[in-house]
């Protein structure tokens, strides 16, 4: 799924964890949860709009993941100062896969083409298998643009539930 699902169910669990757990398992259970959510989140990201290579050529792809970069970049600015720890936790899967592993594997890849360098050290595998022993009833809609419907419906609960709470 999307860095802004993510984002949202970071700070959903940081909320929850905090008005229900006093320290320090408030922060323990928060980086916990928020961390085995994303296995979850992206167990789910069947459902959507989810194509695992860029379609630029495609219009509305284009469209659907500027307005998705725009609620990530929002997401991120309106509770980052509160609900980082969430937030981090939840999205620590992305950024090491995509951020830190898929960038040295480019550079080792750049001086030995050859190069598996760490190939086992991906996350996102345990997301397959938990959407493939889990999830496996669903239909694929990653390539279907009727499936920005679910990821729409997330978000909108997640921020419909971070407004109860916080109220």
């Amino acid at each position: 799924m999307e860095a802004v699902t993510h984002n949202l169910t970071g700070v959903v669990i940081q909320i929850l964890c905090f008005k229900y757990l006093m320290a320090p398992y408030s922060y323990i259970f928060t980086m916990l949860f928020a961390f085995l959510s994303h296995f979850l989140i992206d167990a789910l990201s069947k459902i959507t709009y989810h194509t695992p290579e860029p379609r630029t050529e495609d219009k509305f792809w284009v469209i659907w993941h500027i307005i998705i970069l725009l609620f990530s970049i929002l997401s991120f600015g309106i509770f980052i100062l509160e609900f980082w720890l969430g937030m981090l936790f939840a999205n620590l899967i992305d950024i090491w896969d995509w951020v830190i592993i898929r960038n040295i594997q480019n550079y080792k890849k750049k001086k030995n083409s050859d190069s598996k360098w760490c190939a086992h050290c991906y996350f996102h595998p345990v997301a397959d298998a938990v959407r493939n022993k889990l999830f496996f009833f669903l239909p694929n809609l990653n390539y279907r643009r009727i499936g920005i419907i679910p990821e729409i419906f997330l978000i909108s609960c997640l921020s419909f539930f971070i407004a109860f709470l916080l109220i």
